[in-house]
C-alpha cells in the first residue's frame, strides 16, 4: 500500500515479480576519489519525469557503451539502508528518445566505480558535491558495512541527498546543506575563516 507521496507503507518491504528491494547507504566525501582506484567511469544524465516517480537514465561509458533505462523508485518511510522498491527497464535508443520528450528535471554527474563504492561527482549548480553510495543484497550486509575513511558523513537518512531532491535544489541550498556537515566546496567559504 502507498501513501499520497507514493511511498510504501508498513514495516516490511518485499520484492515483487517486477521490483526488488533497494538497499543502499550514502556518504559525503570531501573530494573526488584517486583515479588509481577507479575501475569504471561513466557520465550519467538522469531525467526525473515531472509529476512521477520515474527516472530516465543515460549512462555513457568510457569504452563507448551506452546504457539506457527507465527506473521507478517507490520509497519507504523508514530510516536505514532499505530505500524502498526499485524497478528497472532497459530501453532501446528509440524507446529512450520517446520518453526523453516528456517534461523532466535533469541532473548530470560523473560516476566512478571505486569498489565498494560508486562515487558521483556532480556538475552545474551541484558542482562540489561528491556523493558515494554502497549497495547491498541483504539487511545484514548493509548494517555491517564499515565505510572507508574518505567518507566524511553518512547521509543515508538525509533525503536531501537523493537524486529526486538534488535535481530541485538550488546552489545556495546545497552549500548550506554541505556546511551542516563541515564541507565547503571550492568557491564557498567556511564562515569560521
Amino acid at each position: 500500500m502507498e501513501d499520497k507521496a507514493g511511498r510504501v507503507q508498513g514495516q516490511s518491504v518485499r520484492a515483487g515479480k517486477y521490483s526488488r528491494v533497494e538497499r543502499e547507504r550514502r556518504f559525503l566525501l570531501a573530494r573526488p576519489p584517486e583515479l588509481s582506484g577507479v575501475t569504471t567511469t561513466r557520465v550519467i544524465t538522469d531525467r526525473y519525469v515531472v509529476g512521477t516517480r520515474l527516472r530516465l537514465r543515460r549512462a555513457d561509458f568510457t569504452d563507448g557503451r551506452c546504457e539506457l533505462k527507465l527506473t521507478q523508485k517507490v520509497p519507504v518511510p523508514q530510516p536505514g539502508a532499505v530505500q524502498g522498491l526499485i524497478t528497472n527497464t532497459y530501453l532501446s535508443p528509440a524507446e529512450y528518445d520517446v520518453l526523453a520528450s516528456l517534461p523532466a528535471a535533469v541532473l548530470s554527474k560523473c560516476r566512478f566505480s571505486v569498489p565498494p563504492l560508486g562515487v558521483d561527482i556532480f556538475e552545474g549548480h551541484l558542482q562540489g558535491l561528491v556523493l558515494a553510495e554502497a549497495e547491498f543484497t541483504s539487511d545484514k550486509e548493509a548494517q555491517s558495512f564499515a565505510p572507508p575513511a574518505e567518507c566524511v558523513a553518512e547521509v543515508t537518512d538525509d533525503t536531501r541527498f537523493t537524486g529526486g531532491q538534488l535535481v530541485r535544489t538550488s546552489r545556495q541550498e546545497l552549500l548550506r546543506w554541505l556546511a551542516e556537515y563541515g564541507l565547503y566546496p571550492e568557491g564557498s567559504q567556511d564562515p569560521a575563516e
